[in-house]
Order: C-alpha cells, then structure tokens, then sequence
C-alpha cells in the first residue's frame, strides 16, 4: 500500500495525489463524480481538494456544486473520517472576500454543503490585500478554536503576506499555515519556484501545486496538429506554441518510455520530487483518466530524469 505523507507540521497524512474537486458538478455530473471518488479512495487516496465557488463559472450554477456532491458521496459512503477534505473561502459569489465576518459565513455554508461538522483544511482562496492578514489569520484561528477546521493553509498569496501571517500566528499563539497551494508545473516555474518557496520551507509548509499538469498540456493529448475536446484545450494548446513546451513533451516523452509509464504521470512525479511538495493537484472527470494519475504514488524518477526535465523546463 502506498506510504501516507505528512502535510507541514499538521497531524494529517495524506495520499501523494490530491484530488481536485473542480469537476464535480460540471465536467462530471454526480454519478461519474461518485465513481471517481469510489475509484480513487479504493487505490488508496484520501485527500479531496474543492472550493465554496467550485462551480459557479457554469451557467445555471451558483456555486458550491463540488462540496455538495463531495458531502452526498460522503454521506453515502458513510466514510467522513477516512476522508481529508480540504476547501476554499474568497471566491463564492454570495461570500466573496476575506473579512472575518464573510470568513465565518462562508465556512459555516461548506459545513453545510460538505455535510459535516468539521474541514480538515480551510484555505483563503486568493489573498486580498486590503484586509490585514492579522484579521484573515484571527478569524481562521477563531474557527478552529470552535472546531469547524482542524488545520489552515493558503492560496495565491505573495511571499510577504505568507511569512507576515506566519510572524502573527508565532507572535500570538494563533493557528498557523501547515500548507500552501501554489499554480505550479513544469511549464510554470517561476510562479513557485524562489521567494515563496523558500518562505514554504522556512515554514515548515508543505506544498501542494495546482495546475499541476498545465490544464492537461502535461498529459501528453495536445500535440501539433491534434485537436482535443475539451473545455481547457484552448489554454492547454497555448503551451504548445513556445519552444519550452515542445521541449518539455519531449523529455517527458523520453523519460515516459523508460518507465512504460503515462507522460501525465511522469510530469507529476517530477513534481512531487521537489523541495517542499507534498501531493499535486489533478482532477479526473472520468474513471478512465485516474490510473494516469494515481502513478505518481508509485513512480520514482532517478536524479537524472528529475535533472533531464528540469533543464528542459527552463
């Protein structure tokens, strides 16, 4: 059975794959979203990552789609303690921003969706400036005083608010960031990769990337002259245009063979290879695209793949 990896300094042990919920209850309606779910908790996985505005880009939507599914798959299973489920506040657009008021609505309205009365992991989904980090990190703190979230972790947050809510919650005692979740891939380095890393590390944090195989680019599908049907193709087919694109398909190509494996999983290996991460993120809106990415917890890189792919991505 795969070895369970600890997230930061928190009590939780999580599966090298973090699920990503963004799917659920759009490119996967509830029944290919339960059979995800049931596939990918029965190879071992524990960890689902979701958000209160998942999926609210979607006509007809409203957002809190992906929770409620999660929390109907939850209660059906009957499985909420075997299961780490992490979630987002900032971007619902009923709750939108970061004040401590809108903080405790929103995690009460998952609670609800999810269907439990605890999340293991609450994110601010997008940092927002004006609010100072000692209300956002107070506010957290107060939730996980009252038991609604066991541990804290942040999102698209810049090196000097992360170490500032770090220096606040050491200074006053208060719950602290054991994770963070930075867009993050061998296509896009530099988004991670310096300053926030190195307050990651300092941190004890640990890192858990989205957009880890560059809206599907990293799988390997888009190649010159493919079309592929998907709501992401267009972005995905961007990286294609660059030379480090092309470049990166074709060492992760060489390295794939090598280990008879999917390129989508050699690309997450890779990532799960570096200093401070700890699980990528990647949805599957099918059972079939699963087993791609369930590799990464099986797949280990020499230090000469993990070198080979470096220099090509940069």
């Amino acid at each position: 059975m795969t070895s369970l990896r600890k997230l930061g300094r928190s009590d939780l042990e999580i599966f090298p794959l973090n699920l990503g919920g963004n799917v659920f209850g759009w490119t996967a309606d509830e029944a290919t979203s339960f059979a995800v779910l049931d596939a990918y908790t029965a190879a071992g996985g524990n960890f689902v990552d979701t958000a209160d505005s998942y999926t609210a880009w979607v006509e007809g939507n409203k957002g809190g789609e992906s929770e409620t599914v999660i929390g109907k798959w939850v209660k059906a299973r009957g499985n909420r303690s075997d299961v780490v489920i992490a979630t987002k506040v900032s971007q619902h657009p009923e709750y939108p921003g970061l004040s401590a008021v809108n903080i405790k609505a929103a995690a009460d309205a998952s609670l609800s969706r999810l269907g439990t009365d605890y999340i293991d992991l609450y994110y601010p989904h997008f940092d927002q400036v004006e609010v100072p980090v000692e209300e956002i990190v107070g506010a957290l703190d107060e939730l996980v005083k009252a038991g609604k979230v066991r541990h804290i972790a942040a999102s698209n947050i810049s090196p000097e608010r992360l170490q500032a809510s770090l220096d606040f919650s050491d200074r006053e005692g208060l719950a602290r960031y054991v994770a963070i979740q930075p867009h993050y891939n061998l296509v896009s380095r530099d988004t991670y990769e310096g300053e926030l890393r190195d307050v990651a590390e300092r941190g004890g944090l640990s890192a858990l990337p989205y957009f880890s195989l560059a809206a599907g680019f990293l799988t390997g599908k888009y190649r010159p002259g493919t079309t592929v049907d998907s709501p992401r193709a267009g972005r995905a087919a961007q990286y294609l245009e660059s030379e480090r694109g092309r470049r990166v398909l074709s060492a992760l190509d060489e390295v794939a063979q090598a280990h008879e494996a999917p390129v989508a999983t050699v690309a997450l290996a890779w990532l799960a290879a570096q200093p401070t991460v700890a699980a990528p993120i990647a949805s599957a809106r099918t059972v079939d695209q699963l087993p791609a990415l369930l590799g990464v917890a099986e797949l280990e890189l020499t230090d000469a793949e993990i070198a080979k792919l470096t220099d090509a991505s940069a």
